[in-house]
């Protein structure tokens, strides 16, 4: 894959989870990485759907996977799907220790049936 627009290798990632989130006290269910700048921000399955608002707001369309074993990239602008692309800057993922859906503590019982 050539290196698209909107993708800068250089930039680490925002923290280990999304800052919107823990901002609010929220809580997500999984984690993207605008390519552009490193916001880390909740997928749309998640309450908030901050990676979304992010791309939106910010005119930022490539979003990585933030979650370990995953490499691949979204267009948002093209809805393209990209199995994989440039490295970018450590580190890839959240915590492997981080949980699925997280963060600790701040989850709730019922939290299958509030994605979405």
């Amino acid at each position: 894959m050539s290196l698209p627009a909107g993708i800068d290798p250089s930039v680490p990632p925002s923290g280990p989870g999304c800052g919107d989130c823990d901002a609010a006290g929220g809580w997500w269910f999984h984690l993207r990485r605008c390519a552009q700048c490193g916001h880390i921000g909740c997928c749309d399955d998640s309450p908030a759907k901050h990676a979304t608002a992010h791309a939106k707001s910010t005119g930022h369309p490539i979003i990585r996977s933030f979650e370990p074993g995953e490499a691949w990239f979204w267009n948002y602008d093209t809805s393209e799907l990209y199995e994989t692309g440039p490295d970018l800057a450590p580190p890839l993922s959240h915590p492997e220790d981080q949980p699925t859906p997280g963060p600790a503590g701040r989850v709730p019982a019922n939290w299958a049936s509030a994605l979405g």
